[in-house]
């Protein structure tokens, strides 16, 4: 199916067929499980993927996969993108984007709240190499303005910022990141193309956790990077190739199969979170509760503007977070307390303020410090709204936060 058809075709349309086609040998109409890591190939074939072009032969899986390549096109499809990577996982994409950009002299412009692993590597590793880095909140567009140096190579937000749900205007970052002559990179995890559309807001590159929503299921690890054709077909060669952060087959083909449903669970994942949200707002043990849907969100009007679905995650603050945490660990029936979201099922999980900001977090303005608290306060629990009947999650909830 070509692009140029794909791009009248509705986000359930692209989700079931973009990058499909049915086999031409056997004329299976779902797509296969090419598990094999090697492929036999022309006795003229390179053996260094400095001579590989975009479009040739399958050689080797670390390469290149035809299952894995079917991902990358529904991917491409889906954020309206010209080309996509695809990573073993989310964390994967992510450093290779940082070790394709930066090098030695280089100066990076980062969210200062972020995915924690993200925020380690930016606070530890990349500075090691002779990068320098920035820490800033990326909602404030005159802090990231200020940070931008005559070095500066890359500026990278997450928009909903997890875990606080704090948003960034994506088409305002692109323009004063592009004055600067550097590149937006936008981690669009919690968001997901349903929502938002970054690289059609200015982005240059589109970071994914498939893990979370794009998988759906909670039972395979993947990540991708999504863009231009002249950033992406390098950043394949000398760092996704090199790195060896490659996608299994196998991982793709249930990401692939998780797709299928992929707009369609994330219209249940808002209507869910909608209830749930409403029902957190109003009970009494609740200080405060953060969802972009919210009118009480305090950047709805952007949500409104950038998001068209607002997805399932909902942070909120509640007196004794840790003491609230093993009780809601211990009675829970069909939430589970665990990390990770964007899964069918709902899971919830405690993030500790004081062991953030030991740990992943670091502030240097008072600014910052009181924009964490804010949405944090001391500690805030992050709810990943699943596919569960709603009023279900609601009685749980019920019957766990009681006293």
């Amino acid at each position: 199916m070509s692009t140029k058809y794909l791009s009248h075709l509705g986000e359930q349309t692209k989700s079931i067929h973009a990058g499909e086609a049915p086999d031409p040998s056997t004329h299976a109409s779902s797509p296969n499980l090419v598990m094999s890591t090697t492929f036999t190939v022309d006795a003229t074939t390179g053996f260094s993927v400095e001579g590989m072009e975009e479009n040739d032969a399958w050689v080797y899986t670390r390469w290149g996969n035809p299952t894995v390549h079917q991902l990358e096109e529904k991917l491409a499809a889906l954020e309206e993108s010209e080309t996509a990577v695809a990573f073993a996982s989310g964390m994967a994409a992510i450093t290779a984007l940082l070790f394709h950009l930066l090098k030695a002299g280089d100066h990076a412009v980062v969210s200062d709240v972020a995915y924690a692993a993200l925020s380690e590597i930016t606070n530890e590793m990349i500075p090691d190499l002779s990068v320098s880095v920035t820490k800033v909140n990326t909602s404030d567009i005159g802090a990231v303005r200020a940070a931008l140096q005559e070095n500066t190579k890359l500026v990278y937000i997450e928009t909903p910022c997890n875990p606080l749900l704090r948003l960034s205007d994506i088409a305002e970052l692109a323009a004063i990141t592009h004055s600067a002559g550097a590149k937006l990179a936008v981690d669009s995890t919690f968001a997901t193309p349903v929502a938002t559309k970054p690289l059609q807001l200015g982005a240059d590159f589109v970071i994914h956790s498939l893990t979370k929503y794009l998988g759906g299921h909670g039972d395979a690890l993947g990540g991708a990077i999504l863009g231009y054709k002249a950033d992406l077909t390098p950043l394949r060669k000398k760092t996704s190739i090199r790195l060896g952060g490659s996608l299994s087959p196998f991982n793709a083909w249930l990401i692939l199969r998780g797709l299928a449903t992929f707009p369609i669970r994330m219209r249940v994942h808002e209507e869910n979170a909608f209830k749930v949200a409403d029902y957190l707002e109003n009970h009494p043990k609740i200080k405060r509760v953060i969802y972009p849907g919210l009118p009480s969100h305090p950047q709805y009007e952007l949500a409104k503007r950038q998001m068209k679905n607002f997805s399932g995650i909902i942070t909120f603050q509640i007196e004794n977070g840790v003491l609230e945490a093993q009780k809601l660990a211990d009675k829970l029936q069909i939430i589970h307390y665990a990390v990770s979201l964007g899964h069918q099922r709902t899971l919830i999980f405690y993030l500790n303020s004081k062991d953030l900001l030991k740990t992943s977090f670091k502030f240097s303005t008072p600014e910052q410090s009181d924009s964490w608290n804010t949405f944090a306060g001391d500690g805030i629990f992050r709810l990943s709204v699943g596919l569960e009947d709603a009023e279900d999650l609601i009685a749980d909830l019920r019957q766990a936060l009681e006293d």
